[in-house]
């Protein structure tokens, strides 16, 4: 897209920035920011909605207020940037083509956003995986792309973040068939890139998040909610994470949950990259391992409920829209919690590692 000089007049970002609660500090430091196929605005959203209607039937027995439980407009918010970023592109008889994986296990969650895009905005959704589109799909000399016959206004992206998407040449010539179109992408490969551990890395150095922005203050408050990151060509930390491995994450470029590497691994595959050199080194960055606090909590999982140690992660949902220099969404969108077993590294829920949860708020 570089090597053509690609131009995006349209801009369409569906993040989450994920957050823990490290004991140590009292502070929520970020664990990393999706800006590609942020998952579960359907599915939290109607957790939360679960979890006050409980309350309200037996808030008195248990002591809980279920005001306290904040709204959570995660689905209808994205539905909404989706749906005006449909508008932007100004093509009435157009759709949104929703990318999935052949084997979809979260498609209740994306139906949650079909719906609302089509009962609150007229908007029409296609679902086909890459090598679908790479079969069915083509761009017009004017750079319209028509999948299965339809126009494709927005191409919304729940899959293509993860290698075992692309099994074969089909999948990379549909997302770049999609990449060379004039369809609003969400991401495109540009702003894709800009979610990965690398980037977060780099916007972490000194004097980096001034090229951004001008006020002070919020560049305070963003680097208070930065762990520490680092490259691994910073020797002095690698040599302190092969010393005291309990201390740091090592996190490959990768996104979807049962990636990261933690303790002895870490040690094993650090030291292992220190020989191999070169290319290697650049494909991780370690990170500070946040410790939050652990409570005994209630889980139900298959019908069975059961008491363990638990940590939760906060993850905020959010919406960016713009046309050319026309900022049109940027809008805080929600939020997802997640809660899964201390004992676990890992903190998916489509990958078997967490269950969905919500925010209880508090006056501590």
């Amino acid at each position: 897209m570089m090597s053509i000089n690609k131009k995006e007049d349209i801009r369409l970002g569906l993040h989450r920035s994920d957050y823990m609660l490290d004991s140590e500090t009292n502070s929520l430091l970020q664990i990393e920011l999706n800006t590609i196929a942020s998952s579960f605005p359907g599915l939290g959203s109607l957790v939360s909605e679960l979890h006050r209607t409980l309350l309200k039937q037996y808030g008195k027995v248990l002591g809980l207020d279920p005001k306290r439980i904040p709204q959570n407009w995660a689905a209808t918010q994205f539905a909404e940037a989706l749906g005006r970023a449909w508008a932007e592109y100004n093509n009435d008889s157009a759709v949104v083509l929703m990318v999935v994986q052949p084997e979809e296990r979260n498609m209740y969650d994306q139906y949650c956003l079909v719906n609302h895009l089509k009962e609150s905005y007229g908007v029409a959704t296609i679902r086909k995986t890459l090598a679908q589109v790479e079969a069915q799909g083509q761009v017009l000399t004017d750079g319209t792309l028509v999948v299965d016959g339809r126009t494709v206004a927005v191409v919304y992206f729940r899959a293509g973040y993860a290698p075992t998407d692309y099994p074969s040449e089909a999948e990379w010539r549909a997302r770049l068939l999609m990449e060379q179109s004039s369809a609003v992408k969400c991401p495109s490969i540009a702003y894709h890139l800009v979610g990965t551990k690398k980037i977060q890395q780099e916007l972490a150095k000194p004097n980096v998040l001034e090229r951004f922005l001008d006020n002070k203050d919020d560049i305070a408050k963003l680097r208070k909610s930065f762990a520490g990151l680092w490259s691994l060509d910073n020797e002095e930390i690698v040599r302190s994470a092969i010393q005291k491995p309990n201390l740091f994450v090592l996190k490959p470029q990768r996104e979807g949950g049962g990636n990261n590497i933690y303790g002895q691994d870490l040690q094993d595959t650090l030291i292992k990259l220190q020989k191999e050199q070169g290319e290697a080194l650049a494909a991780y960055i370690l990170m500070q391992r946040i410790f939050p606090k652990a409570s005994l909590t209630p889980l139900v999982r298959g019908g069975d409920c059961f008491e363990d140690l638990t940590i939760s992660e906060l993850g905020i949902y959010g919406a960016y829209l713009r046309n050319r220099d026309k900022v049109i969404l940027n809008n805080q969108s929600g939020y997802l919690m997640r809660t899964k077993v201390s004992s676990s590294n890992e903190g998916g829920v489509a990958a078997g590692f967490a269950v969905l949860d919500s925010v209880l708020l508090t006056d501590e």
